[in-house]
């Protein structure tokens, strides 16, 4: 009787050990999963901290842009308002969405094409629309592709220039697009944490001469031809300049809340990791008094 007892206890003693070694191989094959991931994340955290850093630096350049181009747009704007230019209600409309080629900067660049589609209803579904940047292009091109006549790209590496904005007014007029006015959507910067999609208007060598008070400048039509153009660069050029100014501050937030998303699961992991490597040295701490107490 005794030996067939000890014959069923060997058996027993004999799989401890192994389900041992099999719960610790997984415990470190999993260490070792959390510590490559930890170690992911703290990669991604350094580069978003660079990038944000980054982005502080280009809101402030584009901040001091933005003042020398609102000045003249608010210019350009005041003598349409002065001659009390206004579309008639059938009035060809062309719209010309601003954003760039670039991204991590949040939903900066749907904010305009949202407003853009919004704008495309009520009698303007067949407007033409002249689109500055691929991201803009991309997202209106499920929607809108037929009112898509032209896009321009290579805009937001750096600060916008008044002659980008020429070439622009350069390629829509001799792309033989005709308007009466055009609405020039962009994002307006609100502040460093806060923007909003708005319009600035563009009205044609026609509708210029039709308005109310057109008379009392007293222009030429040899210089209202080059006036036109003026204005239609200038209010080009406001709105790119804004729009990248609104896009390096979205970046800054988006690269900030990502840094911080990062540190919080550093934390998270770094914890876990904790948790088991603590377990692991338990149980082989477990494993050497229990041999200890069988010697």
């Amino acid at each position: 009787m005794l030996a067939v007892a000890r014959t069923a206890v060997r058996p027993a003693m004999a799989t401890g050990p192994s389900l041992s070694n099999g719960i610790q191989t997984r415990n470190m094959a999993t260490l070792k999963e959390i510590q490559g991931r930890l170690k992911s994340v703290s990669n991604i955290s350094k580069i978003t901290k660079s990038m944000k850093m980054i982005a502080s630096t280009k809101v402030n350049r584009a901040q001091r842009s933005m003042e020398t181009a609102r000045a003249y747009g608010g210019a350009t704007n005041e003598l349409f308002q002065s001659a009390k230019t206004k579309p008639s209600d059938d009035s060809k409309t062309l719209f010309i969405t601003a954003s760039s080629d670039r991204g991590l900067c949040g939903g900066i660049h749907s904010s305009v094409s949202k407003f853009t589609r919004r704008q495309l209803v009520g009698g303007k579904e067949a407007s033409p629309v002249v689109i500055l940047g691929d991201k803009a292009k991309s997202q209106l091109s499920r929607s809108n592709r037929d009112n898509i006549k032209l896009s321009f790209n290579q805009i937001g590496k750096d600060i916008p220039t008044f002659s980008e904005a020429c070439a622009i007014v350069d390629g829509i007029r001799t792309s033989g697009l005709e308007f009466d006015n055009a609405e020039i959507v962009y994002n307006k910067f609100v502040s460093v944490i806060s923007y909003e999609a708005t319009t600035t208007p563009v009205f044609s060598e026609e509708t210029f001469k039709n308005s109310p008070n057109f008379a009392a400048y007293e222009i030429s039509d040899d210089v209202l031809d080059n006036l036109q153009e003026f204005s239609f660069a200038n209010n080009i050029y406001w709105a790119l300049v804004e729009g990248h100014a609104a896009e390096m501050a979205a970046k800054r937030a988006a690269m900030e809340n990502a840094t911080k998303n990062a540190e919080e699961m550093i934390g998270k992991l770094t914890r876990i990791y904790n948790r088991g490597r603590q377990a692991v040295i338990t149980n082989e701490l477990i494993d050497i008094i229990t041999g200890a107490s069988a010697l």
